[in-house]
């Protein structure tokens, strides 16, 4: 595989990363997961407008490079044409401590992988173990450190699911642990808005645009639901089952996997 490493492409032999580097040590830094689609990288701008906003609020510098550029160069050379690219944004090297450098250096990395067979309709169950901060910033930010979404994969895997929901600090329904989440209820689509502590997903906003209501939700709300599904920059997911009741429709996410493109 060749991917993107500082400004250039290069073998997978060839790349390095600095040991000192802040995402390694810190996990001070963003990443973006991207679809391609018969060749084209899709939704560009709007993984590009996440990706600054997240520097943002980091205090984090954008490399002076051609990221659109360099992600479809990553796909050409990789011959990528149904794919996925990760693109991973650090701060770069820097001291000890946690106080970021003063004129901090980047690091870019993408890489390429073909596109997995579509998984079958989720079994899920909601998380014990772990919430999502509403409170924090960083819940609104794709950031390296998914500590969080590892401890609630973990459990959804030692009780036989496939994906686990994490509540917010209010007991409200806030996403899953590589995922936004939707509801049909009383035939009503419905995501919880982002101040539930809710990733701005990009094929979330899609949905969202596609006339999806957001209010926030309960796990009361989950157990009347006809249909529940699942989306993230690689498509819309359909769910089997919550806490092992039978989700009975999956219409909406048919409707939607036709509606967008790409999904």
């Amino acid at each position: 595989m060749k991917l993107f490493l500082g400004s250039a492409l290069v073998e997978e032999a060839d790349a390095t990363v600095s040991p000192f580097d802040r995402g390694f040590t810190l996990g001070d830094g963003l990443f973006e997961t991207l679809r391609v689609k018969a060749g084209k990288v899709l939704r560009v701008e709007a993984h590009l407008a996440r990706l600054a906003a997240g520097a943002d609020v980091l205090g984090m510098p954008l490399p002076a490079i051609d990221l659109t550029a360099a992600l479809a160069q990553t796909a050409a050379a990789n011959g990528l044409s149904e794919g996925v690219l990760r693109l991973t944004l650090t701060r770069g090297t820097g001291p000890r401590g946690v106080l970021p450098p003063a004129e901090p250096k980047p690091t870019v990395v993408i890489t390429a992988a073909q596109l997995s067979p579509p998984l079958p309709a989720a079994r899920l169950v909601i998380a014990q173990g772990t919430r999502r901060n509403d409170r924090s910033p960083l819940a609104q930010v794709k950031s390296l450190n998914y500590l969080d979404g590892i401890l609630a994969r973990q459990e959804a895997a030692r009780r036989g699911a496939d994906d686990a929901i994490l509540l917010n600090t209010r007991d409200g329904v806030a996403e899953t642990s590589i995922a936004n989440l939707f509801a049909v209820i009383d035939g009503v689509l419905i995501t919880p808005p982002l101040s539930e502590g809710v990733l701005p997903g990009v094929m979330r906003a899609e949905v969202v645009a596609a006339g999806a209501q957001e209010r926030p939700l309960t796990v009361d709300d989950l157990a009347s639901a006809e249909e529940i599904l699942l989306t993230s920059a690689l498509g819309i997911r359909s769910v089997a089952t919550l806490e092992g009741r039978t989700l009975p429709s999956t219409a909406a996410a048919e409707r939607l996997r036709s509606l967008i493109e790409g999904a």
